[in-house]
């Protein structure tokens, strides 16, 4: 289905067609097809080339078009059997062997089997592949253990790890392992992100810059009938219009929704979903200088800003105030020893008079809205307000989502000294690891954007991810959270509960732990 078909087709409202972009000025309901899902995103998206994107908003329509060796079981964070129809695991944790299910095919026509899988991971970690310059691939950190992958027979891969390595099934069902169509990245090269071929449930279509990214039933999907024919995916980067276009029948889903606003949803046109799930809103602070290189600065900073206010009045509730860098849905690895740095301007004020702090001008990146963002613009002025009353000077720079991230993860040196930031992820080793380790600094291809380093939480880190006792991985977890908890790279704010909003003629959509939006099911009436 072309795209000004579709486009004309939905937005019709009581007496014209409305252009796919044109502004519903009226609040007369307009009404999507029946087999159209209509999907209000919250940015554009940066890719859609699996490994090679970063951010939940990209995932959320990855998803649907691609699948892994594994996945996400449904409304769990639990493994299990996707492209691959099973896998054995050798004594020592370092092979993992698949097999994959027979007769699949990409959407362009090729055929998935191991020579795929193997193409794909090594276009990735193989710096003489002759497809790696179609990157970078930011999260390949997720598969730095593969040692080599190993095409067994044509239906059967092994991966060689160098150390045991616990995440990494967790690993292979995060977005980074989706499985592409090798012949489809030889055709486009570095433009396969806007070209995009997987095995998903549904096929890419089209996508038209700032407008919809389209995609059509994959009728020959492996693992049955998609309950919808297309599905139009719509970046309304502002939360305002987004709830405007939900109330006017313009979209049938919008996720993130602005916590002020939910209470519109209320009654029988709409269905809310909440799902709590692995989410932490936290400031990066820039640890390599300015004033935030000293950690009384970077503690004062988490007592000068006051949570609750933000937790209650800006997240209208949905959310609850952060203790450290990991998020209390892993229960597991959770400490619950730990407090919230409690709101107290006295204190801060002591801190930096005991700093000797004598350059107190802040520059702060806040994005317009973004992945797991919440109401980034109203928290970072709430942000401001509270460090400017302890004696700060805080200058606020703003930032569409993308560009933000072009400016934030190349690292803050020379820029900024603090920035927004939020993270969902699949398991307790993925943000620390990417984030606050040595060597996850912004040189060294990871995300530690403000540079802190401390060699505790380095080893603790690393054994963490190579042991296969859980209880052991806990107690390396839990105290690595009480090191950076203490040295305060960050300002911990909030553990978001997701949400999202459908219209009563949705019908079998659920939030998943994991924030990715599976739509394979979903139909309307």
């Amino acid at each position: 289905m072309k795209l000004k078909k579709i486009l004309s087709h939905i937005f019709i409202i009581s007496v014209a067609l409305i252009g796919f972009l044109g502004l519903i000025s009226s609040p007369v309901k307009s009404n999507t097809p029946s087999d159209v899902l209509v999907v209000g995103q919250i940015a554009e998206p940066k890719s859609l080339d699996p490994a090679t994107v970063t951010a939940v908003n990209d995932f959320r329509i990855l998803m649907n078009m691609y699948d892994g060796l594994v996945r996400y079981k449904d409304g769990t964070l639990e493994v299990e059997p996707a492209l691959a129809k099973s896998w054995t695991i050798s004594d020592d944790g370092k092979t993992y062997t698949f097999s994959l299910r027979t007769g699949i095919s990409f959407h362009d026509g090729s055929k998935f089997d191991a020579n795929a899988v193997k193409f794909n991971f090594d276009r990735m970690l193989d710096k003489n592949h002759p497809y790696h310059d179609t990157g970078p691939f930011p999260l390949s950190f997720f598969f730095s253990a593969i040692e080599n992958v190993e095409v067994v027979s044509d239906n059967s891969v092994r991966f060689k790890l160098n150390a045991p390595y616990a995440p990494f099934l967790s690993n292979l069902a995060y977005p980074t392992g989706l499985i592409a169509s090798p012949d489809a990245i030889k055709n486009n090269g570095s433009d396969f992100g806007r070209n995009p071929v997987g095995t998903g449930a549904f096929k890419f279509n089209s996508w038209k810059a700032n407008e919809a990214v389209i995609v059509d039933r994959n009728d020959n999907y492996w693992d049955g009938k998609t309950g919808s024919k297309t599905i139009v995916f719509r970046p309304i980067t502002d939360g305002n219009t987004r709830v405007a276009e939900m109330l006017s029948g313009g979209i049938d889903m919008m996720v993130e929704v602005p916590p002020i606003s939910l209470s519109k949803f209320q009654g029988n046109d709409f269905s809310i979903a909440e799902q709590a799930g692995p989410h932490v809103w936290f400031l990066i602070l820039n640890a390599k200088e300015g004033p935030f290189s000293n950690k009384k600065v970077r503690q004062a900073a988490n007592y000068a800003i006051n949570k609750e206010a933000i937790v209650k009045d800006v997240l209208e509730g949905t959310a609850a105030i952060a203790a450290g860098p990991t998020p209390p849905a892993f229960a597991w690895a959770y400490n619950n020893n730990l407090q919230p740095y409690p709101y107290n301007p006295e204190k801060a004020k002591a801190l930096l008079n005991e700093a000797n702090l004598s350059n107190k001008k802040l520059t702060f990146y806040v994005t317009q809205g973004g992945s797991g963002m919440l109401d980034p613009v109203a928290m970072g002025t709430a942000i401001q307000a509270d460090l400017e009353a302890v004696g700060f000077d805080v200058e606020i720079k703003t930032f569409e989502w993308n560009a933000f991230l072009g400016e934030v993860n190349p690292g803050l040196e020379g820029k900024a000294d603090m920035a927004e930031m939020a993270w969902m992820t699949n398991d307790p080793d993925t943000l620390p690891y990417l984030a606050l380790r040595t060597g996850a600094w912004p040189d060294k291809g990871g995300f530690n954007s403000g540079y802190y380093s401390n060699p505790k939480v380095d080893q603790l880190l690393e054994a963490a991810r190579s042991s296969t006792d859980q209880s052991e991985r806990a107690k390396l977890y839990q105290e690595m959270q009480t090191i950076v908890q203490e040295d305060a790279p960050w300002v911990f704010v909030a553990n978001w509960k997701q949400n999202a909003v459908t219209s009563n003629k949705v019908n079998n959509f659920s939030l998943q732990p994991s924030f990715f939006l599976i739509l394979k099911d979903v139909v309307k009436q």
